[in-house]
Parts: C-alpha cells; structure tokens; sequence
C-alpha cells in the first residue's frame, strides 16, 4: 500500500474542518450572528454542543463510508482503507473510526499525534477501525 504522508493528512484535516465549521455556521447562522460577547457564544456552544459533534461524526464517517474520502482528503488524493483487505470500511468501522477521531480531538489531539511515530502513519482512531490512508 502507498501510505499518504503526513503532510498530506494535516492539508485535509485542515480542509475538513474548514468545511464543518462551514456548515455548522449555515445550520446555526441565525443564532450566530446575534451573538455579541464570549458569556454568549460561551452559552451558544453549550447549548448545540451535541448537535455540533453530531455534524462532525455524520460528515466524517458518511464520506468515510461511502468513498473512503471526506471532501479534503478528495482534494488531497488520499484515501482511508482497510489495513488488510485494501478495501473502503465497513459501515461500522467508518463509524467507530469517526468517533475515536472526535475522542481524540476532545483529549487535547493526542490521539492525532500517534501518526507521527507510526509506521504507517496512523492516528489513533486508524489504529482502533484497523484503518491507513493511502494515496488515492
């Protein structure tokens, strides 16, 4: 398998979550733009924080699921298989990896810095859905 790098794998993150950001602002755009001090965007994000988490879970395992790339890994030309088969994640397992994603991201990124001293590149949430990404 072509293992994508690293480099790859930040430009998309970046770009994934410029897109969720995105369409969180589009579902709340009305409440946002009425928001005029930190108490009040403070109180905003505790009251959607599960509908926030929710967008970001659906976005990343649907596209996951469905062609192995989320719309940065797309513009990157990378792609998230299965370690032995080769082949796109079963439903499931683009869920549990979406899922362990946002744990990691909740513990500070941690789980994100595992790629940096694995072999093949892999975060925690690859580790934990038997997931690498590969160039497409």
């Amino acid at each position: 398998m072509d293992i994508a790098p690293i480099k790859k794998r930040i430009w998309s993150f970046i770009i994934d979550d410029f897109i969720v950001s995105m369409l969180i602002f589009i579902i709340f755009y009305e409440q946002l733009i009425h928001l005029t001090n930190m108490e009040a965007l403070s109180q905003f994000m505790n009251n959607n924080f599960f509908v926030i988490v929710l967008v970001k879970l659906i976005y990343h395992w649907f596209f996951v699921w469905q062609s192995g790339m989320t719309m940065g890994n797309l513009v990157l030309k990378i792609r998230v298989v299965d370690e032995d088969s080769g082949n796109l994640l079963l439903w499931h397992k683009a869920l549990l990896r979406s899922a362990f994603r946002l744990i990691s991201e909740a513990a500070f990124y941690l789980g994100f810095l595992v790629a940096f001293f694995s072999p093949k590149v892999q975060t925690m949430h690859d580790k934990f859905s038997n997931a690498v990404v590969v160039n497409a």
